[in-house]
């Protein structure tokens, strides 16, 4: 993910565009690039949709030893623009989806379900994670989870109030003693963010009624007062909370690790409202006419320990193979900024769920009128 996650490096979402970029961007300053054999390829060679940057031999490298090359990649900009573009019939045999999206593919008839016992890998794969809604669905295994992590506030703790330190909220973000300082991720999920701090729960906050959704109103108008960035890149707001002009920010956990790095003071919120969860991975389609057992393969190496061990200690993200987190650095575990257990998540945070189509029209809506009215 040049983040709309770097992730630094990173461009990427849901945002996860973002997360993805960074991985690109991080190939292309040579950062572990594998070398790969020149080997004639395959017929029926499979076309995975992928966002950009994860389409680097990195993470799937047992799949490029057995078959030196890579398989063939279309790169798609966002989930919506995925789904238009097999709906319109694009031939695609994978697609790297995340859990509040994943099931528009199944629910038209997209998805294959995935047959765990080709996976030599699936046993060793977080056990929470097997279980977890989009992963399956209609009681089937429809999604290989392969990369995980959070969306919460990162903060200056010589900066901010010290009641934060103790009591720690997603209002910090609508704090006007900050005004002028406070970043947050581009779109409607701060109108989300609104709901949890109102009280609704995790499964209310991803559907809310007409009359819910006015009630945030106020909250996201405060928002806009004091908001000084809507980023879809996280170095947009990185330098800035570097030098204290921002002091607190929705970040993913690669800020952390970044921040981190440069001797900067910040802490990762575990919000008393509970902290956000993204979950993706990868989808078989039945729209594609790639090999079977190569399509298998490519599964199966992106869920080895090795790979974890790379998206842990390069970009900070989880993975979906407990194995990789035994194999990681302890340094790189620490800069995560979460639980490496995430049924501890899970239980506590809010996972992204899908929106209906005409709720997020609504979210959307309230968030570009406030933001108007504001002149943000």
């Amino acid at each position: 993910m040049n983040t709309k996650r770097i992730r630094f490096l990173d461009r990427m979402a849901q945002g996860k565009v973002a997360r993805r970029d960074m991985l690109r961007a991080a190939a292309a300053f040579g950062v572990g690039v594998a070398a790969m054999p020149v080997r004639a390829r395959a017929a029926n060679t499979p076309m995975v949709l992928e966002w950009t940057g994860y389409d680097i031999p990195e993470m799937f490298p047992a799949y490029v030893e057995k078959y030196g090359s890579k398989p063939d990649f279309a790169i798609f900009g966002d989930e919506t623009e995925a789904f238009q573009k097999v709906r319109a019939g694009f031939q695609a045999d994978m697609m790297h989806p995340c859990t509040d999206t994943v099931v528009d593919f199944h629910l038209a008839g997209m998805t294959v379900p995935i047959d765990t016992a080709r996976l030599s890998n699936w046993k060793d794969v977080i056990p929470s994670l097997k279980t977890t809604q989009g992963v399956t669905l209609d009681g089937n295994v429809i999604m290989v989870p392969t990369d995980w992590g959070n969306s919460s506030v990162i903060y200056r703790t010589d900066l901010v109030d010290p009641a934060y330190l103790e009591a720690e909220s997603w209002s910090i973000l609508f704090d006007e003693r900050y005004a002028g300082r406070i970043a947050s991720r581009e779109g409607d999920v701060n109108v989300q963010i609104a709901g949890l701090i109102q009280g609704l729960d995790k499964f209310q906050v991803f559907k809310m009624t007409d009359e819910q959704i006015e009630a945030t109103r106020p909250l996201v108008e405060q928002l806009m007062r004091v908001v000084r960035v809507f980023w879809d890149d996280p170095s947009e707001f990185e330098q800035a909370m570097a030098s204290g002009e921002i002091v607190a920010a929705y970040a993913w956990n690669s800020s952390v690790k970044n921040l981190r790095a440069q001797g900067v003071p910040v802490k990762y919120m575990v919000p008393k409202e509970g902290m956000l969860i993204w979950l993706c991975g990868l989808t078989v389609l039945n729209t594609g006419t790639g090999d079977q057992g190569m399509i298998y393969d490519f599964l199966d190496a992106w869920l080895a320990p090795e790979v974890g061990k790379y998206m842990i200690e390069q970009y900070g993200y989880g993975h979906g193979n407990a194995r990789a987190f035994e194999i990681a650095t302890p340094e790189a575990i620490a800069d995560l900024g979460f639980s490496t257990d995430p049924s501890v998540m899970l239980q506590n945070g809010v996972l992204f769920q899908p929106v209906p189509g005409d709720i997020r029209a609504k979210y959307i809506n309230l968030f570009e009128e406030t933001r108007a009215a504001a002149g943000s």
